[in-house]
């Protein structure tokens, strides 16, 4: 079933101080003098090390084992019959989750103690025994939906976590907004769109800032985040600041996006417009005037193995 296992790793803190001051002194120093903790870094390098290579170990004890670093995903192609596994931090799964095709994610938690992992359920020793499992022909992987945002001019963005659709600045997105038989004008500081997976990161912020609104200046209830979840074929979108005036409403500020109703976004910005997806800022679309985005689930998935 599979032919070989492709390993996706990343830099860790430590190493992105190396590469920023030259040398590991350097970057001791700089840490250091800010009144920082280089131990930490440190500690948390060393930990990555050693579940990388137990990890490496076990693999390449299964099967033929090719290792690719985070940064070289865009250039890498996969194959059909490859078993991706990650290790890293969940943003490491994201990013991967883009460049497959249906190839199905193992994604390990090297570091479980420090690591929240919402999208690791693994740790070293229990991937170890799903990858061989998987070459067995004995996987569970669960279809993930994606979200994405596709413009009139055909262009088009993918998102495990979530879409922002706004400036690329701190100045007012301005844009019409259109999601069923609603319509306005508005001018806020942008609109998120979450998948299942993303809703315990950026849409779970939003409800805690309006939860901490309501607490200090309105009534004793509570918001309560909308239930769904990684496997539903819904999105969540959130509009941010909405700013009420005479030529801005604040009246469509949410709403849940499904396979039959959409969300329509068109931009009244002349430049500044842009629409990113899973907090990477340099993965973008234009979105300004002449541009109108659906927004929808994609038609995409990730098999992402699970317990």
């Amino acid at each position: 079933m599979f032919e070989k296992i492709v390993l996706i790793t990343r830099q860790t803190r430590l190493e992105g101080l190396i590469k920023r001051f030259n040398t590991r002194n350097q970057a001791k120093f700089y840490i250091e003098h800010s009144g920082g903790d280089f131990a930490l870094y440190q500690q948390e390098h060393d930990h990555y090390y050693q579940a990388l290579q137990q990890l490496q170990k076990g693999l390449k004890a299964l099967a033929r084992l090719h290792v690719i670093e985070r940064q070289f995903l865009p250039t890498f192609i996969f194959a059909k019959t490859d078993l991706v596994v990650t290790i890293g931090i969940d943003g490491l799964v994201v990013n991967t989750a883009k460049y497959l095709s249906g190839q199905p994610i193992i994604a390990v938690n090297p570091d479980p103690e420090h690591i929240d992992g919402v999208l690791l359920p693994f740790t070293v020793k229990e991937a170890i025994q799903v990858a061989q499992r998987a070459l067995t022909g004995d996987l569970r992987p669960q279809a993930i939906p994606l979200a994405q945002a596709r413009l009139n001019d055909g262009q088009h963005l993918l998102a495990f976590n979530d879409l922002f659709i706004g400036r690329h600045d701190h100045r007012s997105a301005r844009y019409r907004i259109r999601f069923g038989d609603h319509t306005e004008r508005h001018s806020s500081s942008g609109v998120i769109v979450s998948t299942g997976v993303g809703a315990t990161g950026w849409l779970s912020s939003l409800f805690n800032m309006a939860n901490g609104l309501n607490a200090h200046f309105g009534k004793d209830c509570k918001l309560t985040p909308p239930s769904i979840k990684r496997t539903d074929s819904a999105l969540v979108f959130v509009v941010r600041e909405p700013f009420a005036s005479k030529t801005s409403a604040a009246g469509l500020v949410c709403g849940v996006i499904t396979p039959e109703k959409p969300l329509i976004l068109e931009s009244a910005m002349p430049d500044g417009g842009v629409i990113f997806s899973d907090g990477v800022l340099d993965d973008y679309l234009d979105f300004n005037a002449g541009h109108v985005a659906q927004i929808t689930l994609a038609t995409k998935k990730v098999n992402l193995v699970w317990h």
